[in-house]
């Protein structure tokens, strides 16, 4: 969803492209998603869980408001840098995706908003600027990451730390300040390792049914299991179509049998190979992120 997104616009996003690009079945996809808004919704909460997994430990380290905005704006950055495609979804994209859409990009922002309008307790003066201030900087800087990503070679976000740092302190802590965030210099790029392999199911030969999907799971959560054992897990009564099943995953490369070395006609033990679990990986349910 996020690479579909990214490349025609929420608008213009199908069930058939996101099926096509993912390597899974219409049938499976609507397992998981009631319909193309319910996929949409999911990535973007899925893009805004790894945001904060970034960025609220930066910002929550001890320090001044002012070094911990700059750290949780760098770890955004960073991220954004290596992951183009879900930053635009959640930046970009969100804002064609509909109400639902851009009732939870508000919630998110609002606790956005809520974090830099803290930079009013360290403003010069006995007041500071109104807590709008904070509404208008975030919308401002994100303005900015908006049109970047919608550039085809937007260069390293990163290296907008300064200019971003002094956008957002400059209504707190004054030109002073705004100008020594400028020159400071570009954090350098992070060795942040990308997999080598970023979608198991794409080099699948064969598209993910429901079923397969199921035999697959049953496999990963009791290693050892037998054809029965499966079947019944997997909830399929038919053995005969378990068993095909099995053997056709064993032939991709999915499974093993560790009980083929026994003797004839004797039990099957079957366990995920490490490709058929790291497209287990690919397609389990994650547990929620708070």
């Amino acid at each position: 969803m996020a690479e579909v997104a990214s490349e025609r616009g929420a608008r213009n996003v199908t069930v058939a492209g996101v099926v096509a690009r993912s390597g899974v079945s219409r049938k499976t996809f609507y397992e998981l998603f009631s319909d193309r808004e319910d996929c949409f919704l999911a990535t973007f909460d899925d893009g805004v869980a790894r945001i904060a997994d970034e960025v609220v430990p930066a910002y929550e380290q001890p320090g001044r408001w002012r070094e911990k905005m700059r750290a949780a704006l760098t770890a955004l950055l960073e991220l954004l840098d290596h992951e183009p495609g879900m930053g635009r979804l959640v930046i970009v994209e969100t804002l064609g995706a509909g109400p639902n859409a851009l009732e939870r990009r508000s919630r998110v922002l609002a606790q956005v908003i809520t974090a830099v309008d803290e930079g009013r307790l360290e403003a010069k003066g006995s007041d500071g600027p109104p807590p709008l201030t904070a509404e208008g900087v975030v919308g401002g800087v994100l303005g900015v990451l908006h049109a970047r990503l919608l550039q085809d070679k937007p260069g390293r976000l990163v290296a907008l730390t300064g200019p971003l740092m002094g956008m957002i302190v400059l209504p707190y802590l004054g030109p002073a300040a705004a100008r020594k965030e400028l020159d400071r210099p570009v954090p350098k790029a992070s060795v942040r390792p990308r997999p080598v392999n970023i979608d198991p199911l794409r080099e699948l030969e064969m598209r993910l049914t429901y079923r397969t999907v199921r035999v697959l799971m049953a496999v990963g959560a009791d290693p050892g299991s037998s054809n029965r054992a499966v079947g019944d897990e997997a909830g399929i009564s038919d053995q005969g179509q378990a068993s095909k099943l099995l053997h056709r995953l064993e032939r991709l490369g999915l499974i093993g049998n560790d009980g083929a070395g026994g003797p004839p006609g004797g039990p099957s033990a079957w366990s995920l190979t490490e490709k058929g679990s790291e497209v287990v990986g690919a397609i389990a349910p994650q547990p929620p992120r708070t």
